[in-house]
């Protein structure tokens, strides 16, 4: 069974910075792509990032495009979300998730998802 369990969210003013991490159980972590998602209140769930099983391929929704940076640590079976210069427009619940096949960016290529981590923006 794989689990993934997010932290690293909390509030923060607009402008400020924070770390998501996803650290997730199983053998087989470095065999997978890995995903971030966000969902806010009332909204559908949306694309936020995705790497590559090796990392060396990483992809970002348009929203966030040279503000977030995602990473993972094959070692650690971590991956990892850096946001920069939050709005209050990224408040959201956010979901890491494991890919199994299919578009990175569609939540239905993901078969396993984390029970997310809250981040609120302040204006």
């Amino acid at each position: 069974q794989v689990q993934l369990v997010e932290s690293g969210g909390g509030l923060v003013q607009a402008g400020g910075s924070l770390r998501l991490s996803c650290a997730a159980s199983g053998r087989t972590f470095s065999n997978y792509a890995m995903g971030w998602f966000r969902q806010a209140p009332g909204k559908e769930r949306e694309f936020v990032a995705a790497i590559s099983w090796s990392g060396g391929s990483t992809y970002y929704g348009d929203s966030v495009k040279g503000r977030f940076t995602i990473s993972r640590d094959n070692a650690k079976n971590t991956v990892y979300l850096q946001m920069n210069s939050l709005k209050p427009e990224d408040t959201a619940a956010y979901y890491c998730a494991r890919r199994s096949s299919g578009s990175y960016y569609d939540a239905p290529s993901y078969a396993y998802w984390g029970q997310g981590t809250q981040v609120t923006v302040s204006s």
